[in-house]
């Protein structure tokens, strides 16, 4: 049996840790691209004041069923257990409000049209 140091490519994950909180921002719908990684950033700023520990993760996603496809950007906040503290969906609903209000300002900052939101 041949062992090689490099990690593999694909792998299998068996268990996965679920975050106490998931906040998914549409972000593709209403832009029409992707977030870019100064905007990520920016969102990581505000949400700092919010929680002090989170995973932002910016995706394309491709989902595909008999006669349809579809490709959909999306931001994915996600706070573990231990990170949302004693009132979780407290954090939430002001996770939610600080989401919002950066993805209405990144989609204004390149639209003319954003009050058709």
């Amino acid at each position: 049996m041949t062992t090689s140091l490099d990690p593999p490519l694909a792998l299998r994950v068996r268990t996965h840790d679920m975050p106490v909180l998931e906040v998914r921002v549409n972000f593709g719908v209403f832009a029409g691209r992707h977030a870019t990684p100064a905007e990520i950033d920016d969102l990581a700023h505000a949400l700092r004041e919010e929680a002090g520990s989170f995973t932002i993760v910016a995706e394309e996603r491709h989902e595909f069923a008999d006669d349809v496809e579809a490709a959909v950007h999306q931001v994915v906040i996600e706070i573990a257990a231990e990170d949302a503290g004693p009132a979780p969906d407290a954090l939430c609903e002001r996770i939610v409000i600080a989401a919002d209000a950066w993805a209405t300002a990144c989609i204004a900052a390149r639209h003319t049209g954003l009050d058709e939101l």
